[in-house]
């Protein structure tokens, strides 16, 4: 479940950092760093909060996923196409990761025993935090800090998880049902503008 999870992510969040590369006139390696902080760079901090290896450093599968969606998004010309970040190719991709995301830093939580507080830390970091970086290096506000209900679908994703381990409710059908959910929600929020208050 944790692979299934992780490689949906690193797809789509390959996708939306090759878009907002796109967007910003970055060259070459200025694309791959977007592409591999955007879907690498959250599990890299996670797995590094729990003590572990990053799972990138140790599996080929990633960076052989990610080389891919850029050669095929390069091949099919979607650098040449104008304002894509808002079409919605560009926000499925970037929901579809932002869940994957999600998921795969609370079953690293879980599996490393944290509480309800480090459930919820890992699942925003995982899914944030690659373009939290990224869009600091590019020298921009990071998505997350004004964008209504995009971190908050991650900390609710964290806090079910950790409600349905607790009463080993668990299992494929429950993340299946979660992750559709949270696509739902992502993509209802963005299109119908919803905001958590402003301070």
């Amino acid at each position: 479940m944790f692979e299934i999870a992780e490689y949906i992510g690193i797809v789509a969040f390959a996708m939306s950092g090759f878009f907002i590369a796109i967007r910003n006139k970055l060259d070459f390696l200025g694309v791959l760093i977007s592409v591999f902080l955007t879907a690498l760079g959250g599990g890299i901090l996670r797995d590094v909060i729990v003590d572990k290896t990053p799972y990138t450093f140790t599996h080929s599968i990633p960076a052989f996923i990610i080389v891919s969606v850029m050669i095929l998004l390069v091949v099919f010309k979607f650098n040449k196409k104008p304002s894509i970040e808002n079409k919605p190719l560009f926000i499925l991709s970037d929901s579809i990761g932002l869940v994957s995301f999600s998921i795969t830093g609370a079953i690293i939580a879980l599996e490393a025993n944290l509480n309800i507080t480090g459930v919820l830390a890992l699942s925003f970091i995982t899914a944030v935090g690659g373009g939290i970086i990224r869009d600091v290096i590019i020298n921009e506000i990071p998505f997350v800090l004004k964008t209504g209900f995009y971190g908050t679908i991650t900390l609710m994703i964290g806090l079910i998880l950790y409600v349905l381990n607790t009463y080993e409710m668990m299992d494929i059908y429950t993340l299946t049902a979660v992750f559709i959910a949270g696509v739902i929600l992502r993509l209802v929020a963005y299109y119908k503008e919803w905001a958590i208050p402003m301070i």
